[in-house]
């Protein structure tokens, strides 16, 4: 599929930002930013007490209940050897769990080695998933597409096709039958775990251009249940206008599948003439394939029927 191809094999993020989408408390902000070049996470229980051999220093790292236990019970000469030796490695950041009250030395040393330190609310282990799930979006390998990408009963449909075509007006029809809109002219394309996740640049969120009237703010027009943050990609409908000769699927027995990120997805091309109404195409394409994850397919039963010897 036509677009860009993103390889995000290190992300910089400010540590406002990554503090907002976090939850967290900023105690020192350090260097502002955090380079992020792998997804794990770790509790350094081992490096406090010494042991470095294997350590992975682009890992964000996490201080619970137990390493702070242990770092209490120190001497305040060991406690800040056993920080300084963690700290100064250039760890992305460190980050507090369980509102733990901060201890001296670390502040200073995070501030002394311009280190980012962070608190939550949240349990040791909740605040793991959370920022795994971050980082894994964030180093997701990403593919943009200029299209449009609807929730059709629970189906996320990808709509391209030239520029004309008539995706945003398909897409607003869609919506006003009750659809949500996750991204109109720019679509992120985030291979998260195998699955292709589409959203919308944050800039221009919820946002679409209608030739003729000009751009609409689809959540304050429609509500906040016409709009979707986000959206796994299901199928893949390209519009097309129609050429005549040209051979289109009829029965629905050959599927077609477009690569994105490595990932197959479902394609339907579907012709787009005068006064055919697409939006109602794409709602059938988006309950077929229901039913065909159901196990139901009508173009095999057809067939059966037809050629199966049924009276």
């Amino acid at each position: 599929m036509k677009g860009r191809q993103i390889e995000n094999l290190e992300v910089k993020v400010s540590v406002e930002n990554f503090a907002k989408e976090l939850e967290l408390e900023v105690v020192e902000k350090g260097r502002g930013e955090l380079v992020l070049k792998s997804i794990s996470v770790s509790r350094p229980g081992l490096q406090l007490a010494g042991y470095f051999k294997h350590f992975d220093k682009t890992r964000v790292q996490v201080i619970g209940n137990a390493e702070n236990e242990y770092l209490v019970g120190l001497s305040k000469e060991k406690r800040y050897v056993a920080l300084e030796n963690l700290i100064k490695r250039g760890v992305p950041c460190i980050i507090i769990s369980r509102s733990i009250e901060i201890l001296p030395e670390l502040q200073e040393l995070c501030k002394q080695y311009e280190c980012p330190l962070l608190r939550s609310s949240k349990i040791t282990t909740v605040l793991i998933n959370d920022i795994t799930a971050y980082k894994s979006e964030a180093l997701a390998p990403t593919h943009v597409v200029h299209g449009v990408l609807v929730d059709v009963f629970g189906i996320g449909i990808l709509i391209v096709g030239k520029s004309g075509v008539g995706k945003s007006e398909i897409a607003l029809d869609l919506v006003n039958r009750g659809h949500r809109l996750v991204a109109d002219d720019s679509v992120i394309i985030k291979n998260i775990n195998d699955r292709l996740i589409g959203k919308s640049p944050r800039n221009i969120r919820y946002f679409m251009e209608i030739r003729g009237i000009g751009i609409i703010n689809v959540q304050q027009m429609f509500g906040p249940g016409a709009i979707s943050p986000s959206k796994t990609i299901d199928i893949v409908a390209e519009l097309s206008p129609w050429e005549t000769g040209k051979g289109y699927e009829r029965i629905g027995n050959e599927e077609v599948y477009e690569e994105i990120l490595g990932e197959k997805i479902l394609k339907v091309t579907i012709p787009v003439t005068p006064g055919r109404n697409i939006p109602i195409v794409l709602e059938t394409a988006a309950r077929q394939y229901r039913l065909k994850q159901a196990g139901y397919d009508a173009a095999s039963e057809l067939i059966k029927a037809v050629f199966g010897g049924e009276e």
